[in-house]
């Protein structure tokens, strides 16, 4: 198996308030193969994330890439962020040529340049290859992201929401571009997501990640429409709407498996509203009042350990 994750748990906080985040995760992802995690904000998304590129370790369980334990964070493994993350006092071509530099010193520097233009112009930002981050859209910034980051050639791209801070016609821009670039370079994907669309669109698997704590991944759908995926088609297609259902289904039955129901005893406060029949002497006092007196009042309500 390439990337596999066995038995791997996380949390966070001291013993005495620990926060389980994740629980038993088993994930494994095929060489070349684009695989989409789907799940609710503040599920574990961006910690299961964290894990697959090495950046923190887990409680329990193993991480491997190639067969091998990975120990913390290495240049086989990119990840771009939701942030952007570049440089600001920095050009496009900085930017990226700052990656390239450290994760290929041996290579003369004219062939440093040219795999910096290369991936600079894969992403079509070469007329904008001397503007700084602040001179960019948004859209533009997060190409400049994949860009930096596809030039270290890494085993496995890893995207962690990068398209969700952009507006939809910008979002929808760089999934077609995230989709070539794929196919273009034959990448190892992992996609985190909250959007099952976007998944469903890029991917070849998507599986869903439970609400949390305690979140867990369910199973793996796989995705069989050919490519490349035209958003228009594939949002008519039955397969794709079967598909969109039942990731929507088994999440949504997650999230409702969570609550617990309780019931309390709401103490409402002594209600003394004005009689406005009688009208209020000027200044002092006031006139006639209605009374009611205090009152319990029995509800239900559903609450997300």
């Amino acid at each position: 198996m390439f990337l596999q994750l066995k038995g791997v748990s996380k949390g966070y906080g001291p013993s005495s308030a620990r926060t389980e985040v994740l629980a038993d995760i088993d994930l494994e992802i095929e060489q070349g193969e684009f695989v989409a995690i789907v799940g609710y904000s503040g599920a574990g998304k961006t910690t299961l994330m964290s894990l697959l590129a090495g950046l923190i370790r887990p409680d329990t369980g193993t991480v491997r890439l190639e067969g091998r334990d990975m120990d913390g964070p290495g240049p086989d493994r990119g990840l771009v962020f939701q942030n952007y993350s570049l440089l600001p006092w920095l050009t496009v071509y900085e930017n990226v040529a700052l990656a390239v530099d450290q994760v290929f010193p041996q290579w003369t520097p004219e062939q440093r340049r040219a795999h910096t233009e290369k991936f600079i112009a894969m992403v079509n930002l070469t007329p904008a290859r001397e503007k700084r981050p602040s001179e960019l859209s948004g859209g533009m910034r997060q190409r400049v992201s994949v860009a930096r980051t596809m030039a270290m050639q890494p085993k496995v791209l890893l995207l962690d929401e990068p398209l969700g801070a952009l507006d939809a016609l910008t979002r929808a821009t760089l999934q077609d571009e995230i989709s070539r670039i794929r196919h273009q370079e034959k990448q190892t994907v992992g996609l985190i997501t909250n959007d099952p669309d976007e998944a469903i669109l890029l991917a070849d698997r998507v599986i869903p990640l439970t609400a949390g704590p305690r979140a867990t991944l369910g199973p793996s759908i796989p995705v069989l429409l050919p490519h490349p995926r035209d958003r228009r088609a594939v949002n008519e297609n039955y397969d794709f709407k079967q598909i969109r259902n039942e990731v929507i289904d088994y999440l949504l039955k997650a999230r409702d498996r969570n609550r617990t129901s309780l019931t309390l005893n709401l103490v409402l406060p002594d209600v003394e509203p004005e009689d406005i029949t009688h009208r209020r002497p000027p200044l002092f006092g006031r006139g006639g009042r209605a009374r009611r007196p205090s009152e319990v009042k029995t509800v239900k309500v559903e609450v997300e350990p």
